[in-house]
């Protein structure tokens, strides 16, 4: 499973690109107004930081005005995906630039309808947010479960990127569904390192070796 990093932030990117575990930079308009960044220079910044995809997401809700911003951010640099809302407007834009060769993430997905509709468009990822559908009381990985059936039975090329991520637990059981991507906010990617168990083992082991006497240089 790749791992994307949710950030608009050049500093989190930069240390988190070093540590070889992220294959791509997933942002929108409000890591973008976070950041306090011009949105295509940052986004020209990240991908010159990053082999992988960077989703970039147009600002647009009607199809004419999303088509000229996707055009313009897919220039920026080739690997630019560019990001677009699971609208009607958002999935005819989808298909056109999906058809012109450009990559494309549908944004916003909270069920397994859109998501079939977004793989019939042409999208490179599809994106549902499984945090936003927990915090209403519903299943959020659930639906991952269900869009990968669905993705598997048709064979669709789509990959199934899950977002808004709360905990280290959701991408353990979005990799045990079989979903191509997580994308995480830096505090999540940094947890997934931590246990108590782990921090207890390692305590041990230098207290014993340092009872040793010896030095291994």
């Amino acid at each position: 499973m790749k791992i994307f990093l949710d950030s608009a932030d050049i500093n989190e990117i930069k240390t988190y690109i070093n540590t070889g575990f992220v294959d791509g930079v997933t942002t929108n308009p409000s890591l973008i107004a976070k950041s306090g960044r011009n949105i295509l220079e940052a986004i020209s910044e990240i991908c010159s930081l990053v082999d992988g995809p960077v989703s970039a997401e147009v600002a647009a809700t009607d199809y004419e005005t999303m088509i000229a911003e996707g055009r313009k951010l897919a220039k920026l640099a080739d690997n630019v995906t560019v990001k677009v809302p699971l609208t009607e407007d958002g999935l005819r834009t989808c298909r056109t630039l999906s058809d012109e060769g450009t990559d494309v993430n549908v944004t916003l997905c909270f069920t397994a309808g859109q998501a079939l509709l977004a793989a019939k468009a042409g999208a490179t990822f599809i994106s549902p947010f499984v945090g936003r559908l927990d915090d209403i009381g519903q299943d959020g990985m659930g639906l991952i479960e269900e869009i990968v059936t669905i993705y598997d039975q048709y064979g669709f090329d789509t990959e199934v990127l899950v977002a808004s991520v709360r905990s280290s637990q959701h991408v353990v059981d979005a990799a045990t569904m079989g979903a191509d991507v997580v994308t995480l906010p830096p505090k999540i990617l940094g947890a997934l390192y931590k246990h108590p168990l782990t921090d207890k083992g390692l305590a041990a082991f230098i207290s014993d070796w340092e009872g040793t006497g010896q030095s291994i240089l």
